[in-house]
């Protein structure tokens, strides 16, 4: 079941989700899982996202999962990763809420605006929303991305330390090297410059861009993470080295940190190819992570 609403909205939508108890409270039961489209308000912004909610029962609450999109990708992920993740983790009690960066997917800010810090601070507003709602335990939510996307989950759980959990799906360590001198040049020039792929139209990178990803110490900035953090790699992925998810199982702080690697799987994870497998496998994992952290 889908509708899209705006913030706040979710406690009187036409599904009949909530049930109000008292003033200071509000008892919430779901039935069956549902997804829920929702706009939120955050910085002049509107963050377009996509909410999954667990059959929850009343007067209880879930842990909940931000979950952060890729490089020129958007908030359902390449080959609708996180879109196919979420049912998963709702069946297991879970919460999730993915989200379009600006010039992503729905978004109708400018890709200008995107940038690491700009991601961490949507991050953040996100789990603040969900910290809103009645049946989100916001103790326990969890923080999660894909490539460039898991670049950015760190540095929110390294900046924000009220997420409970991280994980990674191919998360890279440096991302500066998709900007070449040429890019670098027009961009400081004009404040922007074009990033451009085989699969969709360019995109706007500014100079800041450029700027933070070459200047944020990623590794270190993980050494401030509290929370127990999960990379996951496939060991076939030539475009971000897989060892990153080693380094940054070595400089956490957390002693049940890991880093797994799987079998046979590129930096999709194989998602494209039709074999399923190795996602899979992905998809277990990540749910058994976020199962026993959050």
């Amino acid at each position: 079941m889908k509708t899209t609403i705006r913030l706040g909205a979710l406690i009187v939508m036409a599904i009949s989700l909530v049930a109000c108890a008292t003033p200071k409270q509000t008892s919430v039961a779901v039935t069956a899982p549902v997804e829920v489209n929702i706009a939120i308000p955050s910085g002049g912004l509107m963050i377009p996202a996509t909410l999954t909610i667990p059959a929850i029962e009343s007067g209880k609450t879930v842990p909940a999962v931000v979950m952060m999109h890729g490089t020129g990708s958007s908030r359902d992920e390449a080959g609708n990763g996180y879109k196919m993740l979420a049912p998963e983790l709702a069946k297991a009690g879970i919460a999730s809420i993915r989200f379009d960066f600006p010039g992503s997917g729905e978004s109708t800010a400018s890709y200008r605006l995107y940038t690491n810090s700009e991601a961490v601070r949507e991050a953040s507003a996100v789990a603040d929303y969900l910290r809103s709602l009645p049946f989100i335990d916001g103790k326990r939510i969890g923080v999660m991305g894909w490539s460039q996307g898991g670049t950015d989950a760190l540095l929110a759980a390294a900046r924000d330390n009220r997420f409970a959990s991280v994980l990674t799906w191919a998360g890279a360590l440096e991302i500066g090297d998709m900007a070449t001198e040429e890019m670098r040049k027009e961009a400081k020039e004009k404040g922007y410059t074009l990033m451009t792929f085989d699969w969709r139209d360019p995109l706007e990178l500014s100079e800041q861009w450029i700027e933070e990803a070459d200047n944020d110490d990623v590794l270190a900035e993980v050494k401030a993470i509290k929370a127990p953090i999960m990379m996951l790699h496939g060991d076939q992925d030539t475009t971000v080295p897989p060892t990153d998810g080693q380094k940054v199982k070595e400089a956490s702080s957390n002693p049940d940190s890991q880093w797994v690697l799987i079998p046979g799987a590129d930096h999709t994870f194989l998602i494209f190819t039709g074999d399923l497998t190795a996602f899979h496998l992905l998809e277990e994992k990540t749910v058994d992570w976020f199962t026993k952290t959050l």
